[in-house]
């Protein structure tokens, strides 16, 4: 592997780049590592959601992904056993932080069309973490030749970015008027 220091040329590049990816990415639990313990803590997030929501729209547009996310959950399953290992995680400070933030300022505000708003916002800071995140995954999975598990985390994906756009559109034509 060339050096560091030494300018790389667009070939030596290409080969650093190759070689250091298939080392750091090699294992499947390398590739996923985090994964599930993430999408564990959403879903326990969700119920919270739901219950504080007091748009109907909203209260259904969370009940209706926490069903999608428990699919993640089976999805992500799925990929790990196909590389044979049980799934694993490790702690993720991005979405403990996220969580936590939205606890904090459920907590803070009273006029109840503020807090649909605010979820919403807090909603769409945890699908754009899982957007990067399965987008990150599918690339890493293809790069892997694993287009099995490319095709099982795009199902992912997609329902993020759907979730996503449900969200936009629900903050912009109701719930952020109401709370101006």
């Amino acid at each position: 592997m060339p050096s560091l220091r030494a300018p790389l040329n667009r070939h030596d590049w290409q080969k650093f780049h190759r070689d250091a990816f298939a080392a750091q990415f090699s294992e499947p639990e390398a590739v996923f590592r985090g994964s599930p313990k993430e999408i564990s803590k959403i879903l326990k997030a969700l119920p919270d959601m739901i219950a504080k929501a007091n748009d109907p729209q909203l209260r259904q547009g969370f009940q209706v992904h926490l069903g999608e996310t428990k699919n993640q959950v089976q999805r992500l399953e799925q990929v790990f056993r196909q590389h044979g290992h049980e799934p694993s995680g490790v702690n993720c400070p991005a979405i403990d932080g996220i969580i936590e933030e939205t606890n904090e300022i459920a907590g803070e505000i009273d006029d109840k069309t503020v807090l649909d708003a605010a979820l919403i916002a807090a909603a769409q800071a945890v699908e754009h973490y899982e957007i990067t995140r399965y987008g990150t995954l599918v690339a890493w999975a293809k790069q892997l030749g694993r287009e099995d598990c490319a095709a099982l985390l795009q199902q992912n994906l997609d329902e993020e970015k759907a979730a996503d756009k449900k969200l936009t559109m629900l903050a912009e034509s109701r719930v952020n008027r109401r709370a101006a």
